[in-house]
């Protein structure tokens, strides 16, 4: 609720200062007389009588009200029409137990599933699915447009979950599944492995002609240091890290991501993984338009009839009903 003419509101002191006025009046000191008592007589309070001392309430109370309907007062209802022509988008994780490596920070897992969540919370309006795989792939969360479940469930994301292995394959033709009857003006993957493909049943040539079969585009982000990283090595004295070569199909991924339209990426480092993502938004942004319609209501009128009927009924009491005692 709002006042077109605000500054009107300042004259409401002209009714506070009338109701103070009348209060000092009857509370300042004033002359004495003496009069006969009069304890022997019984004086009947009528209506009139009690109602006389709170009439200059009725005028106060009318001349607020007027003076609020002077300053016009208006709510507001601000509707808006927002026309989306959002990307379906599904995000292809590896999980195997490479990807535990602690080349990254806290390890390759946790960036990644980190990452993914800010990816998520940046797209408005994109219905977004997560597959994730390893020597076998499934479906996390299906296509969804409420990011908050697909945040969560990114969160619950971990490996040893299946057969381990790295089945890319496989995780690239399940997610090509869950898009392949969508209508979206846009479909793409990112998918994201930090090894060779070794495990499935389909190959990842096989699964990246299916992509493009359905215009999919296919990002691709190889994730590793260069060189070595330590890895993380079950020992009868517990889990420890040795360094191992890090092994990545560049070659593989570049292929299926120059086949399907999409781009290849090496991701070093938690900051360059933050990079691709951010490159790979402004890459695929969606249409969204939105139009917004105020409407307006007036409520001046109730207030304008309320304080005049105020300031009528006041002058009817005061110089018609009882007139006798003012």
């Amino acid at each position: 609720m709002g006042f077109q003419h605000i500054y009107f509101l300042l004259l409401l002191a002209v009714p506070f200062w009338y109701i103070y006025q009348h209060i000092w009046r009857k509370t300042a000191p004033a002359g004495t007389l003496r009069l006969p008592a009069i304890a022997g007589f019984v004086v009947q309070k009528t209506w009139k009588m009690t109602l006389q001392p709170y009439l200059y309430l009725f005028k106060a109370i009318g001349i607020a009200f007027c003076i609020i309907a002077l300053a016009r007062p208006q709510t507001y209802l601000e509707q808006q029409n927002i026309l989306s022509e959002g990307i379906d988008i599904i995000l292809t994780i590896d999980v195997s137990g490479s990807m535990m490596a602690a080349d990254f920070s806290p390890n390759r897992l946790e960036a990644a599933k980190e990452k993914a969540k800010q990816f998520v919370e940046a797209r408005k309006g994109d219905r977004i699915g997560v597959v994730v795989f390893s020597g076998e792939s499934y479906s996390e969360c299906p296509l969804t447009t409420d990011h908050r479940i697909v945040i969560r469930l990114i969160d619950e994301v971990s490996t040893g979950v299946v057969a381990d292995g790295t089945a890319i394959g496989m995780g690239l033709a399940t997610a090509v599944n869950r898009l392949k009857e969508s209508e979206a003006k846009s479909k793409i993957i990112i998918l994201l492995t930090d090894g060779v493909n070794n495990a499935g049943s389909i190959d990842p040539k096989t699964a990246s002609e299916l992509a493009e079969t359905y215009n999919i585009v296919v990002y691709t982000i190889g994730i590793g240091q260069k060189g070595s990283a330590p890895y993380p090595v079950q020992t009868p004295g517990g889990v420890m890290y040795q360094q191992m070569p890090v092994e990545i199909d560049e070659e593989l991924l570049q292929e299926i991501a120059t086949q399907t339209g999409g781009k290849y990426f090496r991701a070093t480092s938690n900051q360059d993984l933050s990079e691709i993502y951010g490159e790979i938004d402004n890459m695929e942004k969606s249409n969204i338009e939105s139009s917004a319609i105020t409407r307006k209501t007036e409520w001046f009128r109730p207030f304008l009839a309320l304080g005049m009927l105020l300031l009528l009924g006041e002058w009817l009491l005061r110089y018609r009903l009882i007139r006798a005692l003012t």
